[in-house]
């Protein structure tokens, strides 16, 4: 049986961190779009923070195109597949689906789903980088008008509401590693 490939995607703050991590109890690698991004911010020498994130992010695809972080990372993940099974966290854009799906077509996607006003109470309490509700909503906005992130979100192959406590999201995390795992 061929190794595993599924996106975590979902809204700043629904639980997708929390979701890889839970994949990653179950042997699966994780690999994290966002650290592009962090790399560069600090290679650049700007300052920490979603402003220099979001300049990054932008510039990230108007060189390579919306589907910048999947083709930045392709070699990465056919590496980690040979190894074993692998969740990608923070996959964005339409066009990074596309190019995944094509490069990889058994992926599957699962989406996190929490409402602004939980995620904004996560954020703002959150240790690395945390959120102002104002941020929050900039931030959505940019994602949505900008990368194109809700498309991933609409056709994801699984849909997981992560309202309540993290136990609750583990046990649909083992729904969904459950029906993966089926042939």
């Amino acid at each position: 049986m061929a190794n595993k490939l599924i996106a975590i995607v979902g809204m700043c703050g629904s639980g997708k961190g929390v979701a890889c991590s839970k994949f990653e109890s179950w042997g699966y690698q994780i690999i994290y779009f966002g650290q592009i991004t962090l790399d560069e911010v600090e290679k650049r020498g700007l300052p920490p923070g979603e402003a220099s994130e979001r300049i990054v992010r932008e510039q990230l695809r108007a060189e390579h195109g919306m589907a910048a972080y999947a083709i930045l990372n392709v070699s990465r993940i056919r590496k980690a597949l040979k190894q074993g099974n692998v969740v990608i966290d923070g996959l964005y854009s339409w066009d990074e689906l596309l190019v995944l799906r094509k490069e990889f077509p058994r992926l599957k996607v699962v989406c996190i789903h929490a409402s602004p006003k939980i995620r904004k109470k996560r954020l703002a309490k959150r240790e690395i980088r945390p959120l102002t509700a104002k941020e929050v909503d900039a931030r959505d906005q940019a994602e949505i008008e900008r990368s194109a992130k809700g498309g991933p979100i609409a056709v994801a192959d699984f849909m997981v509401i992560n309202e309540a406590e993290t136990f609750h999201l583990h046990g649909s995390l083992a729904i969904v590693r459950d029906k993966l795992n089926r042939p």
